[in-house]
């Protein structure tokens, strides 16, 4: 395959995918109605953060170990879910109303709980790390691209997934914007 020929299809794929709605575009998106478009693009860039631990785990091997440990997998995969859950427990505690509350009382109460953009970064970052099926998507997915004349397969491996990060941030920037 030429090189013109790879990185049409590697490009290609991975615009596909980061197009693709799937739960961190629908947390960012979530994320921009709540909060506003600034607070959505900080947890777009939380969630592609996050998604570099998987590229550095993948480039080095560490993935390999957590998809073939099923306990490391376990773990991993119900620390996420308690975070999530703790999450919706916080977005769910947060979006009642009182009756009875003068209107300027509730806009000054709104802007309190109004999450600021280093919030959500930090908890776009911590949602994308927590969640084992990134480390499993970056495991199946570069793999395919890697190629035998191209260097070492972890620089490869660091590359492509850095690559698949940036066109990400763009596409969920699009989205927010």
């Amino acid at each position: 395959m030429s090189d013109f020929n790879f990185w049409v299809l590697f490009l290609t794929t991975a615009i596909v995918l980061n197009i693709a709605p799937g739960p961190d575009l629908l947390y960012i998106l979530t994320k921009t109605i709540r909060s506003g478009k600034k607070v959505g693009l900080a947890s777009a860039l939380g969630v592609c953060s996050g998604a570099l631990f998987h590229v550095f785990a993948a480039s080095i091997g560490l993935s390999a170990i957590l998809v073939s440990s099923a306990l490391v997998f376990s773990v991993v995969k119900y620390v996420g879910a308690a975070y999530l859950l703790y999450l919706a427990y916080q977005a769910f505690k947060s979006s009642g109303f009182e009756l009875n509350v003068d209107d300027q009382v509730k806009e000054k109460e709104k802007e309190k709980e109004k999450e600021t953009a280093f919030q959500a970064f930090k908890e776009g970052v911590l949602i994308d790390i927590l969640n084992p099926k990134v480390a499993i998507f970056f495991m199946a997915f570069l793999p395919q691209f890697v190629r035998d004349d191209a260097g070492p397969v972890s620089f490869q491996l660091l590359y492509l997934g850095l690559m698949v990060i940036a066109i990400a941030i763009v596409v969920e920037a699009a989205y927010v914007l």
